[in-house]
């Protein structure tokens, strides 16, 4: 079994590979707008898994995934000859391609974000004029046991 150092080193080399074979060398439209975006390698140096995102044309534009995964799923054979041309290992590891969630798990983040900060704006503005329901400073503390004694 190869040390996990080798297997991250390997996983980072796959992913430069692919990327710069999609963006240069394969001329599907269908990828004209994948990203590459991690790669991750088994232990055993034997099935790479590689993750991706789909741009829109436009920044309104919803992404079209279908077609992206169709594009890789057909271009799998020419990339994987590719990685094994490009890594020199003994084996070429077979490729898995997986839409990466990342970028719309920190979308919904930056809306959660978002809305607090909002819901605090308003408790701000509420806090304005407002006044203690009792005294300031309800807690007693050691300097006040000795005043009443």
């Amino acid at each position: 079994m190869a040390d996990q150092a080798r297997a991250r080193r390997l996983a980072k080399r796959i992913s430069s590979i692919v990327a710069t074979a999609i963006e240069y060398e394969i001329k599907d439209p269908r990828l004209r707008f994948v990203t590459i975006t991690d790669a991750k390698v088994t232990g055993d140096l034997r099935e790479a898994t590689v993750f991706y995102t789909v741009m829109g044309e436009t920044l309104d534009a919803e992404p079209d995934y279908a077609e992206a995964a169709a594009g890789l799923k057909a271009a799998a054979g020419i990339l994987r000859s590719k990685v094994g041309a490009g890594t020199g290992v003994k084996f070429t590891p077979t490729l898995a391609f997986k839409l990466d969630t990342v970028p719309e798990a920190a979308r919904e983040m930056d809306e959660l974000l978002s809305k607090a900060r909002a819901v605090d704006a308003r408790v701000a503005q509420v806090a304005v004029g407002a006044s203690y329901a009792g005294d300031e400073d309800p807690y007693k503390s050691d300097e006040d046991e000795d005043d009443e004694a």
